[in-house]
């Protein structure tokens, strides 16, 4: 099972980013079901936040900071979760993971727990 992120770039203040993020089984599985997903960063020399999270049934929670700027989302029927953030500010230059806290995948009906991206870097200039 793998989650594969993208979507981050150099952006200005005030610029906006849309960050994608798949999960996929090895195959032949196929995904039967993704719990929590979210979003976290890590910028240098700090460790990492959590930036949003967005529940099964689209419950969505985020940290303050970025309340009003930042939006997650998910489309089960492609897998993925979505962060489009707006507003940006050179203080959200970090490295972006997402996360699900539990995949199913078939055939063999096996969970994997706190599955990881790779990270896609979002720089904002001042």
């Amino acid at each position: 099972v793998q989650l594969q992120a993208s979507g981050g770039g150099l952006v200005q203040a005030g610029g906006s980013l849309r960050l994608s993020c798949v999960a996929s089984c090895a195959a032949p599985g196929y995904i039967f079901s993704i719990d929590t997903m979210g979003w976290y960063r890590q910028a240098p020399g700090k460790e990492r936040e959590l930036v949003a999270t967005i529940t099964s049934d689209a419950h969505t929670n985020y940290i303050d900071s970025v309340k009003g700027r930042f939006t997650i989302s998910r489309d089960d029927g492609k897998s993925s979760v979505y962060l489009q953030m707006n507003s940006l500010k050179p203080g959200d230059t970090a490295v972006y993971y997402c996360n699900a806290d539990r995949i199913g995948c078939g055939q063999k009906l096996r969970y994997y727990y706190d599955v990881w991206g790779q990270g896609t870097q979002v720089t904002v200039s001042s």
